[in-house]
């Protein structure tokens, strides 16, 4: 990969952890009023696929999709906006931080329905196969989703159809606070998918360079018309299921787990390694952190200057036949 290249995967991780820093910040002043679900420490997976997607390739999230948004090229003032249920958000302040979308650069929006986005990806990559346009879909979700009906009947369906679809499974190890070793007994999830003769693979989510590598051919290979492909990312979320809070220490998540995984930050270990091929320096981090600093404030400042939908708004994007 070349340098370039490798400095935006590492801009784009630092870019969506400060977002979500400074999300968490202002969530204690009770100004956004939409519940918010962190993807703190799991940058990796969304810079590693959406740097190989196309503008025009479709991306589907899920509740915890910023991090997608972002990395595909979503608006940052109209994300913050619609946190702020403002009428300059990107859903105009009618979705809230659960339902972002950007149209623009291939966001038909997300889902907060646990695997609701699932048939929605599957259903654009077949209309990318009849039109022949060249298009692939990302469907990003949890391994809470794996749980989920239209997860099994999804897979089977694209199978079949040999649809242009990327399934990346960010498998945090929570469905909410249920931990994964509840819920399944096999915790390979990429061996259950080889079941629908689907080639599957699990991969370090905390690597940005093997998230890239495994993301990049797979994406190729659903342009040429070999897909779908599925992508079983292990990762760890720093914060709750929802809010702002680790839960830690409450009958939750061990905190020998969650040390664990924060020393294995993704963004933390892309930087050393920048370093150790002389591609960064603390004059460049302290460069790009003040830049990106200067842009959130600035998105910050324009969703609390934005009006409110008004009474009179109601009855907009409502539709009888």
């Amino acid at each position: 990969m070349k340098s370039e290249k490798l400095i935006e995967l590492y801009h784009t991780m630092v870019r969506i952890r400060m977002v979500e820093e400074r999300i968490a910040a202002e969530y204690q002043y009770d100004e956004i009023k939409t519940p918010i679900h962190l993807s703190i420490g799991q940058e990796a997976i969304a810079a590693g696929v959406c740097i190989h997607l196309e503008k025009s390739d479709y991306l589907f999230g899920t509740h915890r999709s910023h991090a997608q948004y972002l990395a595909k090229g979503g608006d940052l003032k109209k994300m913050i906006a619609e946190l702020y249920l403002r009428k300059t958000g990107c859903s105009h302040g009618r979705g809230g931080s659960m339902h972002l979308a950007a149209p623009e650069v291939g966001i038909f929006g997300s889902s907060a329905i646990v695997g609701g986005d699932i048939p929605l990806g599957t259903g654009t990559a077949l209309a990318s196969k009849l039109k022949k346009d060249g298009r692939v879909t990302a469907v990003f979700f949890g391994d809470g989703a794996v749980d989920e009906g239209t997860f099994h009947e999804s897979l089977e369906f694209a199978a079949l159809k040999n649809l242009p679809v990327l399934y990346v499974c960010e498998n945090n190890h929570y469905a909410i606070n249920s931990p994964e070793s509840k819920r399944h007994r096999n915790l390979n999830i990429a061996q259950w998918v080889e079941g629908y003769a689907v080639p599957s693979y699990r991969i370090n989510g905390n690597d940005v360079l093997e998230v890239s590598e495994y993301a990049r051919e797979a994406i190729d290979d659903c342009r040429k018309g070999n897909g779908p492909v599925f992508l079983e990312c292990d990762t760890y979320r720093w914060k709750g299921h929802i809010g702002t809070v680790d839960d830690v220490g409450n009958g939750y998540r061990p905190k020998e787990e969650y040390d664990y995984w924060l020393s294995k930050c993704p963004i933390q270990w892309y930087r050393q390694y920048l370093e150790s091929i002389g591609l960064w320096d603390d004059a460049k981090e302290k460069a790009q952190r003040e830049k990106i600093a200067a842009e959130i404030q600035e998105a910050f400042e324009f969703a609390q200057k934005s009006p409110k939908p008004s009474p009179e708004d109601l009855m907009d994007c409502v539709y009888s036949s």
